[in-house]
Parts: C-alpha cells; sequence; structure tokens
C-alpha cells in the first residue's frame, strides 16, 4: 500500500511528457495525502495534459454514501475487480512524484521510511482516474523492499510513460513486463505521520 508521497515542481518535471499545465503550479508538497488534489499526466488526442485530480476513487456505480475511497490497487487483480478493469482498459494516467513513504511495522510501533530512485531521477506511479479522482496501481515489493513492506507502488521510467499511457497496449500486461527503476530509502522522522506537517524536514535521514 502507499498512502504518502513527495512531489515537488510538478510542472518542471514533465514539461518534455506534456503540451499543457492545467491549473497546476510548480509547488512542494513533502506530504501529499489521500484526498488532496494532486498533479497527474493525462492523454488526450491533442496530447497530454497535467491536471490536478484528487486521490481517492469511488467507483460510480458506489451507491452507499459511506464507499471509503480506494487509493490503491492491486495490479495483480486489476483486471478482475469491477471496480478497476474498466478503467486499466480506458482510464489510466501517471501520477508525478520525488518519492515515496512506507511504514515498518517493529513490533507495536510503525516506523516511516521515505524511498527514492537509486538514480534519483523524478518517480512516475502509474496510476488509474474516474472523473476527477485517482488511486495508485501497487504490485508486490522488490526484494529489498520487502524488509519495510510487502507492497509498492507500480513505478514507471520516463520513457515508458507514453506507452502505459497507450490505449492500445494492455495496460495490465506492460506493467508487469515493464523493467522498474532500482529504488533505495531511509528512516525518516515520525512527524511524516501527521498530514498537516508539510516541510523539506519530513524527508531527511534520521538515525534512531
Amino acid at each position: 500500500m502507499c498512502g504518502r508521497y513527495v512531489v515537488t515542481n510538478p510542472v518542471s518535471k514533465t514539461d518534455k511528457l506534456v503540451k499543457s499545465a492545467i491549473q497546476v503550479e510548480d509547488n512542494e508538497n513533502y506530504n501529499a495525502h489521500p484526498y488532496q488534489k494532486l498533479p497527474v499526466i493525462k492523454k488526450y488526442k491533442n496530447g497530454n495534459t497535467l491536471e490536478n485530480l484528487k486521490w481517492g476513487l469511488v467507483p460510480s456505480w458506489a451507491k452507499d454514501k459511506d464507499f471509503k475511497a480506494l487509493i490503491n490497487a492491486r495490479l495483480e487483480t486489476i483486471d478482475e475487480k469491477v471496480s478497476f478493469k474498466k478503467l486499466i482498459k480506458d482510464f489510466r494516467c501517471v501520477v508525478v512524484a520525488d518519492g515515496f513513504y512506507e511504514w515498518k511495522r517493529e513490533e507495536k510501533e510503525k516506523t516511516p521510511h521515505y524511498f527514492v530512485r537509486e538514480d534519483k531521477k523524478p518517480i512516475f506511479f502509474a496510476g488509474i482516474y474516474e472523473s476527477d479522482q485517482f488511486c495508485l496501481i501497487t504490485e508486490e515489493a522488490s526484494d529489498n523492499i520487502k524488509e519495510i513492506h510487502h507492497r509498492q507502488p507500480v513505478i514507471l521510467n520516463q520513457t515508458d510513460v507514453n506507452r502505459y499511457l497507450n490505449l492500445e497496449l494492455s495496460g495490465s500486461s506492460f506493467l508487469k513486463e515493464a523493467k522498474k527503476p532500482n529504488l533505495i530509502f531511509h528512516k525518516v522522522s515520525k512527524d511524516v505521520n501527521k498530514p498537516t506537517n508539510n516541510t523539506a524536514s519530513l524527508v531527511q535521514p534520521i538515525s534512531n
């Protein structure tokens, strides 16, 4: 599961990928969390755009007012779930980020860690959307990440962004076969646990 991430200067990060940015600015968010509006790349006939969508997807068929918004979709079952199978086929998006947080459960405590690409390049999460909402696609964690958590977001290399957005290709098959970047991580302060905390200090390593 992925429930927090960092995104800074999304317009600059995507200037070679999108034709226009719609009401998105180059700001810094060190504690992006569900139900916020966050920058994603969407494909249109006349080119890609960068738009703000709300993280957390309530399917259009959900009639229960208390239906909890879905923030993650499992790649392994995305073609089977009624909530996701049409979206992975027709409504794909790519979420822009610098890195993401995950928590390691240690006895009665959960310790946050911050993950980035080993080459320090921007991160592009594979996502799906409906209307003005999106969720991230996750997969089984790679070997070096399993010690922290058993799941991780599906991360695209920049060269694969447009291929994932190409609806003529099978989205799930492409994501399963695409080469994923190597990630590194370090322990960070529990200040990230509080969504209202939003400073660059959140991503700084701590030793204990």
